[in-house]
């Protein structure tokens, strides 16, 4: 998949090479499900000239919208430029699951900060949930939410097992009362599948229009007082007392900074590029089911599986089934992204063999090595990037824990600025070899793990 930055460039030269006016820059979003049913939004003009602002901030995803909403109305002029349109990367083409809690489970989360520590970072994340559920009712946007559980399915009884000692871990240590194990004959109440041994139901879990979700916080943040510069690729930054954004045609000048354009970070600065690892995801959308959606997903949960390289589905409000997996080894797109992610689909839902795609579209999601999100700043320069496939709720708060900082309240920030992490090695040079090298290992531990069970 390019990057957006590539393709503003590209949309910004004429044939022979010079550049054009940024306001002849035309972007449509990707054809995904979310782009063709999304609400209408009118592209927003590119960064002409200087400017100066209390806060410049770089990606227009859920980071950057959410801090730009939560420090607009405490009124401080805030700019956001983004490189292509609001919602152009992972914010807008996501499955739009909302799975509570932070990326690395309980257990991990208890052996690594004991378990108080690992109680508040659990119980901030909660917090996450909490607060998009409070946008998206303050704001009145229409993005379809609805919390109507999420289910991790698991492939194996082994991996069943893990589900219920999790949830024991989430009840008895965290206090969340929230979690069940399910057998293998519960969780066909939820998933009609032979594939699944057990799981886990989160029943504050749930699932959203993503696309839609960006939008509806880039109108707030408008109304609040925020100014949205699309095609605005930052091709520098300038750091000293205050920070200065250069795009192709403007620059902003303002105290403080935000990296927000999580797995494009490193068009922005390559040092944090260094921490976060592309990962390509492909979606398709199915013609609309009727009523045979509801004997498929009894209860409208949101589900992924066990699995590392995972598959996730969720159903639509107008009765489609949003599927997303499969394991692509080297980066870029397959050919027939539908017919990629097809097999993947019928493995687990051999009812929908014949199924016909209105949509198949792909997405870049950023990973970091530890799973923990990396947090962090650098003098008046804050960053959240790597949410490892929880960005729909963690990048939310992470947006909204930022514009805490910048106004001098730290305190819930520094909480995940601290969680340890380490860049990938090699740093964005070797991310190619790594990606194709790890997906390989796991995708081999993932079939180990099938073929053990009986499953193949």
């Amino acid at each position: 998949m390019q990057r957006p930055e590539a393709l503003v460039r590209r949309h910004n030269k004429r044939h022979d090479g010079t550049m054009i006016a940024p306001s002849l820059a035309k972007t449509a979003y990707p054809p995904s499900y979310w782009a063709a049913s999304g609400q209408p939004f009118t592209e927003r003009p590119a960064l002409a000239g200087a400017t100066d602002s209390d806060v410049v901030i770089i990606g227009a995803g859920y980071t950057g919208l959410s801090a730009a909403l939560h420090l607009a109305k405490r009124g401080m002029k805030v700019t956001v430029l983004e490189s292509a349109r609001v919602g152009w990367g992972a914010s807008g083409r996501n499955g739009g699951l909302l799975i509570p809690g932070q990326r690395n489970d309980a257990e991990t989360l208890i052996a690594t900060h004991g378990p108080d520590h690992a109680k508040r970072l659990f119980t901030l994340a909660l917090e996450g949930r909490d607060l998009l559920a409070r946008l998206v009712a303050d704001n009145a946007i229409a993005c379809d939410l609805q919390f109507n559980g999420y289910v991790h399915a698991a492939l194996t009884p082994a991996a069943a097992k893990a589900c219920a000692h999790e949830v024991d871990r989430l009840q008895n240590i965290m206090g969340y009362a929230h979690v069940a194990a399910l057998s293998a004959e519960e969780i066909r109440s939820h998933v009609a599948s032979p594939r699944y041994q057990g799981g886990l139901l989160d029943r504050q879990g749930g699932h959203l229009h993503p696309l839609n979700f960006a939008l509806g916080l880039a109108k707030a943040a408008e109304r609040a007082g925020a100014t949205i510069h699309e095609h605005s690729a930052v091709i520098r930054l300038e750091e000293g007392s205050a920070t200065t954004a250069h795009t192709a045609f403007g620059s902003v000048k303002a105290r403080f900074a935000i990296i927000a354009n999580d797995a494009f970070v490193a068009n922005v600065d390559l040092k944090l590029g260094a921490w976060v690892m592309p990962v390509g995801n492909c979606l398709i959308a199915t013609e609309p089911l009727g009523n045979f959606l509801s004997t498929l997903l009894p209860t409208k949960a949101a589900v992924s599986d066990t699995k590392f390289v995972l598959d996730y589905f969720r159903p639509t409000t107008d009765g489609r089934l949003v599927f997303g997996g499969g394991e692509r080894y080297t980066p870029g797109d397959p050919p027939d992204i539908a017919a990629f992610v097809r097999p993947y689909l019928t493995k687990v839902f051999p009812q929908l063999a014949s199924i016909r795609f209105t949509q198949a579209w792909s997405g870049t999601v950023s990973v970091t090595r530890s799973r923990n999100p990396c947090f962090g700043r650098r003098g008046n320069l804050y960053w959240a990037i790597g949410y490892s496939g929880l960005g729909v709720i963690m990048a939310t708060l992470g947006g909204a824990l930022i514009a805490e900082a910048v106004r001098g309240t730290a305190d819930r920030f520094d909480v995940m600025a601290k969680l340890p992490g380490e860049p990938w090695p090699g740093g964005p040079l070797a991310r190619d070899p790594l990606y194709v090298a790890g997906m390989l290992w796991y995708a081999l531990r993932d079939r180990i793990g099938l073929s053990l069970s009986g499953q193949g």
